[in-house]
């Protein structure tokens, strides 16, 4: 059984501090994805574990789409795991759009795959995406869930900011459950520190 957290932390990747996260909220721990994925034997074994736990569900797959950028790297891992396609969607003018001569057929089956998923907003995104041009969306996946939304195998419930259907497989490797605090009420602001922004959409 691999040890997610730490792997994570091995590759400096589980950072502690005081992080601004992309939906506004403040958190005292933050996960770079891409420290750990800059490795390519260790995104081999992480994409390779998550393959094995979607290949044991049945889960049959045409293609892995991925939100770019932060997912790009986990998507591109996880379809040569399953030997199967890989496109990204990217946002134009606000909207996850399919570019670069990607296309998708109809009834062609795909996982949405990110390197973590929060909420699911971007994963949801690229759902839309895709099935608006008649693909079916028949998974998501990520290397790590923050715990909002239950990653198969997990006894932990859903909670109301996860955005992802209900009705189809989340799977990811762990569970990260951290503090998110409204920047209002943030003890970390409070005592004086600044937060910062970490992560593709910041520095």
């Amino acid at each position: 059984m691999m040890n997610i957290e730490q792997i994570y932390r091995d590759a400096d990747a589980f950072l502690e501090g005081h992080f601004k996260l992309s939906s506004g909220n403040h958190s005292q721990f933050y996960l770079q994805s891409a420290k750990v994925l800059e490795r390519p034997d260790v995104a081999a074994k992480l994409a390779e574990e998550l393959a094995k736990s979607i290949r044991t569900a049945g889960i049959d797959v045409d293609t892995v789409c991925s939100p770019a950028l932060g997912g790009i790297l986990a998507g591109y891992e996880l379809a040569r795991a399953l030997g199967v396609r890989f496109i990204f969607t990217e946002r134009v003018e606000g909207t996850m759009s399919l570019r670069r001569g990607f296309a998708v057929e109809k009834g062609e089956k795909i996982i949405v795959c990110e390197d973590i998923i929060t909420t699911g907003g971007s994963a949801l995104e690229s759902a839309k995406c895709v099935e608006s041009s008649g693909a079916e969306v028949v998974a998501y996946a990520a290397l790590a869930n923050r715990g909002f939304c239950k990653r198969k195998g997990s006894d932990k419930t859903a909670k109301p900011e996860c955005k992802l259907p209900s009705d189809l497989p989340f799977f990811a490797l762990e569970d990260f459950e951290f503090e998110i605090y409204d920047p209002k009420d943030c003890p970390l602001c409070k005592n004086g520190s600044e937060a910062i922004k970490p992560g593709s959409r910041g520095n």
